[in-house]
Parts: structure tokens; sequence; C-alpha cells
């Protein structure tokens, strides 16, 4: 059974304005309409209709080219390892969020905001941060946010250093998120979700042909739920995506699109670490109940919003040469405070928990420009795939935080603390308790702003059907420079100003039309400052004179296509190093001296089995060491003491050994679809030090689809199927985030 996109149904209040805008542009055909015939196969005889559905399903988990046009070759031709997470794997896994979605894949955890570091999506690749490393059909996407998946078609995770792709970043991968797009044909979907936990979600897409190579579509969201398994906590947001495409089988097209979201939602820092003694330096998160929250509903908050205009322009100088030009401007904000379980006060071991807050006041706002040239053409009877172009962009971030005072005095928690609700039980924390502080906007503040300048080239050789080179080449001129303002009004204007070179090499031999072996090198640079004031590499005066981190990646691999290419298969093994890495000198300053080395396997399989049975699955094993470490405090923050290469050798923070991802779904009958996963992750610690860390997992899922008629079908997700307690974030001081509970889904799907 292939099942079309089925998100939404009746639209809710706050979106009744866009709604009806929305929708008097797209009126003309009946809301009745059928979608066509290959969306509904049991409509159609057998013999005909096998080859037009089974073209739909064979495709729906496995991608054989990228949407970017930076990948001059199909996949199975590009010496990288590339993982598309398909429309159909966010639908049936019933994924709700980037988060939810990015679990699908294997070598990726997700790191831990605090006080530098926002509290948004911070997925780590390979071993290392990729919080400003996330692009939105190409272009990167700034901002820290939590982002949603109501508007994306596709999820492209490439893995590996990947800065003559991307730029400044992409030491372990980066995430290219596809938006919909209208289409040349009239459909609609809705769905109507109801859950577990009050989940409540509400989405609509509508697509219709408007004219002579015009069509339109609308994507609308409204989302509101609490977390299984966690008192108190509790998400909203709804969003809406219009977009219209003008010349569809023309030379000449283009495209206009608008994304905005919404949230407000309760913030969860999880549970506290238990505290070290001299005889165990070991930490883990504290033994109590899993719902145990410990914010305040009185104080603590978390809104914020993205609002977002594109426009592509396309065209055809000739069939074999193409001009593109792609303009995105955004604005996000983050406004929260939200309670940190803290054990810094030494009150956890009394069966305490102190509730310090941490805050942020954001407002970035960025433009981009990206122009690029795509060109096919033979030299000498080598064929030429090749794309270049051009990229500026512009990122402009304001923070100024809140001061939160505490409404009683002291640096332990007693009588009066628990009074306040500065304190809280550790086994029996009340998010209810009435909080007797205040809070002020801060005095000081942080404006960051970046520039980039870029040139790129990128260029397959194919000299025959067996062997073809892959170059890429980018330089990139990056200059940020920030004003930071202290509550005493003290100024400091730290900037840096970096030229870097990446490149992308990669020899392909096809020993069979079906498959294909490579052997390839890539380069990526992180300069200071690079997550511009948005993330834990934020500028200051002690890294602005350091020169970008270097890193470079040794990968081979092979990628094949079975079953008339139904299915694929994939392994690599990689070597990814980084030196000149920015670490604290044992004089207690940075410094470029530190090195760290991930040694990995990667194993993927994706696609069709049989006609009625799809898988998506990897496994992925990281040996992830910090060679060069630096020196660590072994002293107090008022009275320091460095010791040079006390953590070499340890293993780097939040990257497991092992991490396997497995979901499958088979087609029962033609209406009826059941499917189900598994996903482990190994034990990982949460700082250098290796003294904190968080146990191994295995996690469960389930659905199961069922198809009512052409214009009706249900699915129902059960997540977490066994209700595991396990960890998916951890900090390198004071907590570690729980997962949700088990949580049910049960969607209406409409289609007309």
């Amino acid at each position: 059974m292939s099942r079309q996109s089925l998100e939404l149904a009746q639209p809710p209040r706050v979106l009744a304005s866009a709604i009806g805008v929305a929708l008097t542009a797209f009126s003309a055909p009946s809301m009745a309409q059928v979608v066509p015939a290959a969306s509904s196969p049991s409509e159609a005889p057998v013999a005909l209709d096998e080859v037009t559905v089974l073209g739909e399903q064979e495709q729906a988990y496995k991608a054989d080219i990228s949407a970017s046009k930076k990948y001059t070759a199909p996949l199975r031709e590009t010496p990288k390892s590339v993982t598309v997470i398909t429309d159909q794997v966010i639908r049936d896994t019933g994924s709700l969020t980037l988060v939810d979605a990015l679990r699908t894949t294997s070598g990726i955890t997700f790191g831990a905001g605090e006080g530098g570091n926002p509290a948004g999506d911070r997925p780590i690749i390979r071993g290392f941060n990729a919080e400003s490393d996330t692009f939105i059909d190409g272009l990167r996407d700034v901002g820290s946010q939590t982002r949603e998946i109501f508007n994306v078609e596709s999820i492209e995770v490439s893995k590996g250093p990947g800065s003559a792709y991307t730029g400044a970043g992409s030491t372990g991968g980066s995430l290219n998120l596809i938006s919909k797009t209208a289409k040349q044909r009239d459909f609609g979907d809705a769905s109507v979700t109801l859950g577990s936990d009050q989940t409540r979600r509400y989405t609509l897409d509508v697509n219709r042909v408007l004219g002579d190579n015009v069509a339109g579509r609308l994507n609308l969201m409204k989302h509101e739920a609490n977390v299984a398994g966690r008192d108190g906590v509790d998400v909203s947001r709804w969003g809406v995506a219009p977009t219209i495409t003008f010349g569809f089988d023309t030379p000449t097209r283009a495209t206009l699109s608008y994304y905005y979201l919404e949230t407000d939602d309760m913030p969860d820092y999880g549970i506290p670490l238990t505290v070290a003694t001299p005889g165990n330096p070991g930490r883990e998160p504290v033994s109590v109940d899993r719902d145990n929250f410990y914010g305040l509903e009185s104080r603590d908050f978390r809104e914020s919003t993205t609002d977002a205009g594109t426009i592509r322009l396309e065209h055809d100088l000739n069939e074999n040469l193409t001009v593109s030009n792609t303009t995105r401007i955004a604005r996000t904000t983050l406004d929260y405070i939200v309670t940190n379980p803290d054990d810094s006060r030494g009150n956890v071991p009394n069966g305490l928990v102190s509730r310090s807050a941490k805050s942020r006041n954001s407002d970035t706002q960025s433009w981009v420009n990206q122009t690029d040239l795509t060109a096919r053409f033979d030299t000498g009877g080598i064929e030429h795939t090749l794309v270049t172009g051009v990229e500026i962009s512009d990122v402009g971030v304001h923070n100024r935080p809140y001061v939160v005072t505490p409404g009683a005095a002291g640096n332990t928690c007693g009588a009066a603390q628990l009074a306040s609700g500065d304190c809280t039980s550790l086994s029996n924390p009340s998010p209810k308790d009435a909080w007797t502080g205040s809070i002020a906007r801060s005095a000081a503040t942080t404006d960051t702003d970046t520039e980039t300048l870029a040139a790129y080239v990128f260029d397959t050789l194919k000299f025959n059907e067996q062997w073809s080179l892959n170059m890429g080449l980018r330089y990139d001129d990056y200059e940020t420079e920030q004003k930071a303002v202290s509550t005493a009004g003290v100024v400091t204007r730290p900037e840096n100003k970096s030229h870097f070179w990446n490149y992308q090499l990669g020899l392909v031999f096809n020993p069979l039309p079906n498959g294909s072996i490579y052997a390839a090198w890539s380069t990526s640079s992180n300069p200071s400052g690079e997550t511009g004031g948005e993330g834990s590499d934020a500028l200051n005066v002690n890294n602005q004179v350091l020169d970008p981190e270097r890193n470079r990646n040794y990968e081979i691999g092979t990628k094949w296509d079975f079953f008339d290419e139904r299915l694929g298969l994939t392994a690599a093994l990689f070597r990814t190093e980084k030196t000149n890495a920015r670490v604290t000198n044992a004089s207690g300053f940075q410094e470029s001296i530190g090195e760290t080395q991930v040694d990995g396997l990667e194993l993927a399989a994706t696609g069709q089995i049989t006609r009625n049975w799809q898988v998506f699955a990897s496994y992925t094993y990281l040996d992830a060491e910090l060679v060069k470490s630096g020196a660590a405090n072994v002293g107090t923050r008022a009275a320091p003491v460095y010791v040079e290469g006390l953590y070499d050798g340890n293993e780097v923070p939040s990257t497991p050994k092992h991490s396997f991802s497995f979901w499958n779904t088979y087609n029962l009958t033609q209406d009826l679809t059941i499917g189900g996963g598994a996903t482990y992750v190994d034990s990982r610690f949460g700082d250098t030090a290796n003294n904190i860390e968080v146990p191994e997992y295995w996690r469960y899922d389930a659905m199961a689809a069922y198809r009512v008629s052409k214009n009706l079908d249900l699915q129902l997700n059960v997540q977490n199927l066994t209700d595991k307690r396990y960890f998916d974030q951890v900090y390198g001081s004071h907590y570690a985030h729980v997962a949700a509970g088990r949580t049910a889904l049960l969607s209406t799907n409409f289609h007309f």
C-alpha cells in the first residue's frame, strides 16, 4: 500500500486568517477532486497499476539523487556518505520534529543546552557539534530553534567534513532540509492526529494548479501536547508555509515561498547528576522517578518564532546550461527562562535541588544570496557535470538575557530557599511551587555580526562507464565582529577575519552497472565564532586571533543497488582528524594546539526488499579520541590550576561507540500495512574528563495503517513501545535530559 502525504484536518482557529486568504487564492477546482490514479492503486486494474504504484513505492524509502545541485553525480556515484530521510520515512515513523526524524539515522546524537548553548536543535554528527550546520534548500539556516517538519519533503544528512559544500563548519557533517513546493497537479491532504498525553495535531497540505505553468501550495500546522513521562512539560506550536511556482515547463522558472513557525513550550532540562566524591569521581543521572520535573510553572517559559521568505529564479540558457539565483531573508527569535536542576551547591546528596535559572532573549536576522551556474559538456571524450557559484550572506544576532533574582539569598538549600521556590525536593519536586523572586532585563548585551563571501566549483569528470572523478573547491572570506557590553558597562569588541580554502576529491569505480567503489578525501574549517553568537563557539577576546580549526576526512566506501535498483546497500570506512583545535593551554588561555581523531564504520540498507517489504536501516561504529586535549583546571574557578594533557586519550563527549537504527514496513494486504523498528545507542560520556556518563538504551516503535477508501486512511504509531526510561542528551556538568515515554498517536488522514 503506497500512502501519499496524509497530513491534516480541520484547521484550528488560530490559523483562520491565514487559511481564509490562502484558500481564496487556491479556489477553483472542487475540494472533492480525487488525486491522480497513481495515488489510488486499489482503483485500477492490477496489470496496469503494478508499474505505476510500485514506481512510487519503490522510491518511497530510497532516493537516487540529491536535491542539492552541488552533488554533481547520482548518489550511488557520489564519493561521500549521504543519507536521505524521505517524506515516506518521516510519515511512517510518526516523526513530528527534526529530532524525531534524525533518530531514524545512526551516528547522530543530540547535545544539551545550558547558558552559552541556547536551548534548541543541537545534532552531533560523527562526534562533532553540527548546531550551525543546518540548511534549508541549500541555504544556511541560522538562529537557534526547535525545527518542525510539517513543511519538509525530505532531509539529507551529509556525513564527514564538507566545507567545500557548505562553508564554515560541517566537521562531522551537515543537514539539508528540502521544503515542500508546488506541483503540477491538484491534490489535498488533511490530517487530524489525536494521541496520549493530550496530543492534538492538525495539518493541511493543499496544492492547486492556478493556470498554465503556475501552481500554488499551502501547508498549515497546529500542534499541542504534553510530553509523555514528564510532569508539567508541554509543547505548543503552529505554522504556515505557502509557496507558488511560475513557469514549470518553460526556460524561466520562479518560486516564491514563505515560512512562519511560532512555539510556546515549557522547557525541560531533565534531572540532575550525582555528585562526585574523592573516592568516586564518576557521575550519572540521579536515581529518581522519570517524571520528576524540577522547573517552575510560574517562572519558566520558552517562546520562539521563525519568519522566512525565499525567492528562487532559474533560467535555461540552453539544454546544457542553467543559471539560478536564490535569496532568503529570515528572522528568528528565541526567548526563554529555564530551570537548570543545579547540583553545584552540593545539595543533591541532601535530597534537595537548586532551581538555578538560565535565560536568553535573542533576535537573529539574516539574508543570504546564492547564484549557481550548472553546465554539462564534453572535453576530449570526458563528460563534465559542473556547478559553479558565489554566495553572499550576513547574519546579525542580538542577545539580551534576563537577570533572575532568587527570592531568598544564600548558597545552600534551606528552609528559606524551599519556601521561596528557589529549591525543591529531589525525590518529590513540585512544579507548581510559588516563586518569590524577580525577573528583569539584563544590562548586558551581545551583538554579533557575521559576513561571508564565498565562491565554489564542483565537477564530475566521467571518463567512461566505469571511472569518474568528483572534485570540489570553495573559498570563503569570513568576517565576524562582536560588541559585548557587561552588566558593569564594560565594552569589548572582539573580531575575527579568516580566509580559507576547502576541498573535496573522490575517485569512483563502477565494477558493475549497479555498484560503485570509491575513495575520497575532504576538508572543513571552523573559524572562531562560527555559530554567530548562537552556540558554544561564541566569539570572545581569547579566541579572536586564532586561526580556523582544520579538519580532514579519509573515506573508502561502496554503494550497490539490487532488485532492479529498489534496494540500496552502502558501506564506508573513514577517519576524521581535527587539527589545531582550540583548547585551553597551561596558562589558562585558548590556543590552537588540540587534536581530535574519529575512526568509524557505517553500514546502511534502504529501500524495498520485496514488493511489500521496505526497510530503512543503518549501523555506525565510532572510535572518537581526544588525542591532544590541552590543559584541564583541577583547581577552582577562583583559583585555577591547569594540568596539561590530563584528558589525552579520553573519548569525545556525546559520541557512542555503537549506534543502530532499524525501521521497516510490510503490506499485509493492499489496504493494511504494519511496521516497526528499533534504535540502539551505546553509553556515552557528557564531559571531556569522561566522569559523566549516561547508559546505553534500546528503544522500540511500531505502526499500523489502514486504507478505508481512496479518500480516507488511518494510521496508528506507538513510539517508545516499552516505555523505556533513557537519556537523549547529557550536559557536561549539571544534568541529563529525559526522553519522552511511551506515546500513542492515531492519525485520521483525508485526501481530496
